[in-house]
């Protein structure tokens, strides 16, 4: 059969961006055609992907989404297909991978009053309505159990139309054999002494993931401990912003900010914790990454994923509501104590055992029992 696949843009580092290649490809290997719809393709192009892009010109992220729908409509009724799988919320779909949180619930509870007025809300409002409405077809992937009751409660969405998936992670993130050699080559790269601590943060989005936090964190270490220790913050974002905070803080000569990069294997391996204070946070691959590889994990509880660093027994976990102080002492707690290697030989027992792999699968294969039920169902597109 052949699958239509859209999504907004795609990069090579986002979370989302690299469920999606996982899932497509997964469908490709049962042996159905990936036709691609995006607005932006940064990366390389994989072997019988067909990508079709266009960005319209608008001056408002609304406007633009919505000329895209529209071009995407179009191009569909041309070429029909067998299913439509979108990876952002808009109108037409017959799947949505859910990697986005509850729009609704955060314009009612995180914004003014007067936000519900505006052209942005009734924008991404209507998108959501046209995915999880109880009137509507669209069948969702969720990767978060706190999402799905969120989606229930706005739009009574029934269960059989919400499939909660496992976690996918890659497995190229467990912690290699040769793990101690290439902490010890990446660490002499870097020039991180034995004695020196590295924290690790990674995540596209700088602000959502809440590097400002782990900024005032690091300043708020005491100060024999902040002498020892470097924060490497990896992620497709601006820094600019950050790099004045650290400037202000003092502590510039201890961060360093990297762009996106797919040797994110090499830092997990590298560093001594992560850290992933985050705002929000759908779920946060980046958490079970982590665990995977062997690195004890700090992160806020709104982490889809949190519960996984608790269950683990490999970290450490900020309850809400969030208090910097309350980061701070944690960080300081983790980076001074000696569970350091319990903490890992639980991450990776956790690894070995939990299912926490297989998402791409399970998510390819409702995609096709959707489209064989379509075309029984004699709906064309």
């Amino acid at each position: 059969m052949k699958f239509a696949f859209i999504l907004y843009k795609y990069f090579p580092f986002g979370g989302l961006q690299r469920d999606f290649l996982r899932i497509a490809k997964a469908c490709q290997d049962m042996g159905h055609t990936i036709v691609v719809y995006t607005m932006g393709w940064d990366g390389e192009c994989p072997e019988g992907f067909e990508i079709h892009t266009h960005k319209p010109s608008a001056m408002s992220a609304p406007k633009r989404n919505t000329r895209f729908q529209h071009w995407v409509q179009q191009q569909i009724e041309a070429n029909p297909v067998d299913i439509v799988v979108g990876f952002n919320k808009m109108p037409g779909l017959d799947v949505y991978y859910a990697a986005d949180t509850c729009f609704e619930h955060k314009a009612r509870h995180l914004r003014k009053s007067w936000y519900k007025y505006t052209p942005r809300y009734r924008h991404f409002s209507f998108n959501e309505d046209a995915v999880f409405n109880a009137n509507n077809h669209t069948v969702s992937l969720l990767i978060s159990a706190n999402e799905k009751v969120l989606f229930q409660k706005y739009y009574q969405t029934q269960e059989e139309r919400l499939h909660l998936l496992p976690p996918g992670i890659s497995r190229d993130r467990r912690r290699p054999e040769n793990a101690d050699e290439i902490r010890a080559e990446f660490r002499t790269e870097f020039g991180i002494k034995d004695d020196e601590h590295l924290v690790l943060m990674v995540g596209s989005g700088f602000k959502t993931k809440g590097v400002d936090r782990a900024l005032q964190a690091l300043k708020g270490l005491s100060l024999a401990v902040r002498a020892k220790t470097k924060l490497f913050i990896v992620g497709q974002d601006d820094p600019r912003l950050f790099r004045a905070q650290a400037q202000s803080l003092g502590i510039n000569s201890q961060v360093t900010f990297f762009s996106g990069r797919d040797d994110i294997p090499r830092f997990l391996v590298g560093a001594d914790m992560l850290i992933h204070p985050a705002y929000n946070e759908n779920t946060g691959t980046v958490l079970l990454e982590a665990l995977v590889a062997g690195l004890p994990v700090l992160c806020t509880e709104v982490c889809g994923y949190a519960h996984y660093i608790t269950d683990a027994q490999a970290g450490d976990v900020v309850p809400s509501p969030f208090h910097q102080e309350d980061l701070n002492r944690r960080l300081e707690t983790m980076l001074t104590s000696n569970n350091q290697k319990q903490w890992q030989a639980n991450a990776l027992s956790f690894a070995d055992t939990a299912d926490i792999y297989s998402m791409p699968e399970r998510a390819a294969a409702i995609i096709e029992q959707t489209a064989e039920s379509l075309t029984q169902s004699g709906v064309t597109r």
